[in-house]
């Protein structure tokens, strides 16, 4: 049964001697046919496959990632499984060596092309994942990466692609090279600042000084909070309800000072000076009950009160105490303020204004003219 079934196979699909040339078409085309439909039964079935076998897999699993990677490349790999069994089939026809040589061509080409589709599916799905993974533990922005790594990826495969293209067709791939890295050196040449700010805004996403919602001091004394991390600037919030764009080269090369990491409580600072015949001991458990009794100030970390120095007309202390976010700094100092100067007025504390003592010396022998 199998030998006859072979037999029959043979005579339809294998050309003859004694065939003539519409017959040998006719089974070049029936032979073209089944080598075209045996991919195509294959593409169906591994799409079948991954469509319901490795989604209950994946379904097994905690994270979506493998469905959404399982949802993007199955039509993709359909399409080229497809492609190729139309790239094998055409191989075994009679056509003549230009046309043969064109259309297999085209073939080749439109296989990169899908191949560099598919491996896009799968990478952007991967980086989307890890950066999802991150933005979870550490607080990463995707909205600002996610769309640079696509970019980079499109790149990347395009230029693969490419050069498999041009090796394909005999070019010389290493001249081509050359080229664009010389013109690509001319280009970053003439657009250095764009580049420096994009690298910058590239440092700043990596390591993450800083992160949108952050309280920042800059260099210059300014405040403000981090709205939005963009490849070119910075935009802060200021203190005054205005935005400040900074460009991230100014914050990579100077000194910035996040107010709420490692914790978003804020240090307030108080000074203060009384005079020289006040109990100094009574003053600091003053101070640390008001703050204490303050409302906004933590009870962890304390407050603390120091004697620091001896001035020209007062004894010198500093208040520090803590509060939950810097938004409240400003208004638990007022209250603070407020505070301290109406216990003071209570209890007859001097708080002196700075005073000079100046001694003239009269000159008996002195001569009016």
């Amino acid at each position: 049964m199998e030998t006859s079934l072979l037999s029959i196979l043979a005579v339809l699909l294998l050309p003859d001697a004694a065939d003539s040339a519409a017959v040998i078409w006719a089974k070049r085309l029936l032979s073209a046919t089944a080598i075209f439909a045996a991919f195509w039964f294959l593409a169906q079935l591994m799409r079948y496959v991954l469509e319901h076998y490795g989604a209950r897999f994946a379904n097994i699993t905690k994270t979506d990632l493998d469905n959404r990677i399982l949802k993007r490349i199955s039509p993709g790999i359909t399409m080229l499984v497809s492609t190729l069994g139309i790239y094998v089939a055409i191989s075994t026809l009679p056509l003549s060596e230009r046309f043969f040589l064109i259309l297999s061509n085209a073939l080749f080409v439109l296989l990169v092309l899908m191949f560099a589709a598919l491996a896009y599916h799968l990478l952007d799905e991967l980086f989307a994942g890890y950066l999802d993974r991150l933005q979870y533990k550490e607080g990463m922005t995707k909205r600002n990466l996610l769309p640079l790594v696509r970019k980079l990826s499109i790149v990347f495969l395009c230029s693969v692609s490419l050069v498999i293209i041009l090796k394909k067709f005999n070019y010389d791939v290493m001249s081509l090279l050359a080229t664009l890295g010389l013109g690509t050196l001319a280009i970053g040449l003439a657009a250095k600042d764009t580049l420096s700010q994009l690298v910058s805004g590239l440092i700043l996403l990596i390591d993450r000084p800083f992160r949108i919602g952050d309280r920042i001091r800059l260099a210059n004394g300014q405040v403000g909070d981090v709205q939005d991390i963009g490849l070119r600037s910075t935009k802060l919030l200021a203190t005054d309800s205005t935005v400040m764009i900074i460009p991230n080269s100014d914050l990579c090369n100077s000194v910035v000072v996040n107010m709420v990491r490692p914790t978003p409580a804020a240090r307030g600072q108080i000074e203060l000076g009384v005079g020289y015949d006040t109990d100094i001991d009574a003053v600091k458990i003053m101070l640390k009950e008001l703050a204490t009794a303050t409302e906004g100030v933590l009870a962890e970390p304390a407050p603390v009160v120091q004697f620091v120095s001896f001035g020209d007309s007062a004894l010198e202390l500093q208040l520090f105490f803590w509060v939950a976010t810097p938004a409240r700094l400003s208004a638990v100092t007022d209250q603070l303020n407020s505070a301290i100067l109406r216990k003071l007025r209570e209890e007859n504390i001097d708080i002196p204004f700075p005073a000079r003592t100046i001694y003239l010396q009269q000159n008996s022998n002195a001569v009016s003219v």
